[in-house]
């Protein structure tokens, strides 16, 4: 076993550091994901790991033999003290491991279309948070992709990492420099385009849901600009009742996903395809 590594001034300490910001991350093409399930989906989906990095003393028997097979298999391994990893994560209670995966977001044309196709587009969203759960909810329904459209936030910031749960490795994702070029993709490919707005006439439960379809949402607050809203094919409303303005923007994200493939989600049993048939299962 190699040296644990205990300095602060350790280069892959350091580069770990370097990818907590966005523009590091963009520049290397690298982010850092942190935990056992995501670190193992992350090697299920045959992500580009660059590096693992353990701190032995804190690793359990799953975790020990999750590492022991990516060495043995040819992953490099960068072990560290306890005390630096507790350091390093961002987590409380730390499961001692982590990943360097090396990703880039691509753009439409490599996204997959199908008849049966339902996809989340999300119109210059600025809160890591909300995109990373919508993106595990994306995944917990079958979705067939997420698309970031405009400035939105970083799916591989450290906030949006650990919110996706490991959907990250399993959905789909592709970048719209704006709106005009998402709309121009979503004509030429043949996707619906579903709007959101408080002022729609027509309630999510009685609209309806042509296939392909994009459900496309903007930021908690200021919603979608109006020649966005304009520009879909069909707007809809979520009624609310209290005092409440707006809901949040994964849960209105949720909604839509689940009415829209509702009549999947509620046929025949098997596995998410991310277009497919789904079986119930108990969230994560």
């Amino acid at each position: 076993m190699t040296d644990l590594i205990s300095s602060a001034a350790n280069p892959v300490v350091k580069r770990m550091r370097l990818l907590s910001d966005r523009k590091h991350r963009r520049r290397e093409g690298a982010f850092v994901v942190e935990g056992i399930q995501p670190v193992w989906q992350a090697v299920e989906a045959g992500a580009d790991v660059e590096l693992l990095v353990v701190a032995p003393t804190l690793l359990g028997p799953r975790a020990a033999e999750l590492v022991a097979g990516r060495e043995a298999a040819g992953t490099r391994v960068a072990r560290v003290t306890g005390e630096l990893f507790a350091r390093l994560s961002a987590r409380d209670g730390p499961s001692g491991v982590a990943a360097i995966v090396r990703a880039r977001v691509p753009g439409l044309a490599g996204l997959r279309v199908t008849p049966g196709s339902v996809f989340v587009a999300l119109h210059e969203v600025g809160n890591p948070g909300n995109l990373g759960t919508i993106i595990r909810t994306a995944d917990a329904a079958g979705a067939a992709g997420v698309v970031l459209v405009g400035a939105v936030a970083d799916p591989f910031d450290p906030v949006a990492v650990k919110a996706s749960m490991g959907a990250l490795f399993a959905v789909p994702l592709a970048r719209a420099a704006d709106a005009a070029e998402f709309f121009a993709w979503a004509a030429g490919a043949g996707v619906s385009v579903l709007t959101t707005s408080a002022k729609a006439g027509r309630s999510f439960w009685a609209a309806g849901y042509p296939r392909p379809l994009a459900l496309l949402l903007g930021a908690e607050g200021a919603g979608l600009p109006d020649d966005v809203l304009g520009a879909g094919d069909v707007q809809v409303r979520i009624p609310m009742t209290g005092t409440a303005e707006s809901l949040n923007l994964a849960v209105a994200a949720g909604l839509l996903l689940y009415q829209a493939r509702k009549p999947d989600l509620t046929g025949e049993p098997g596995r998410p395809g991310h277009g497919g048939g789904a079986t119930d299962r108990c969230s994560r």
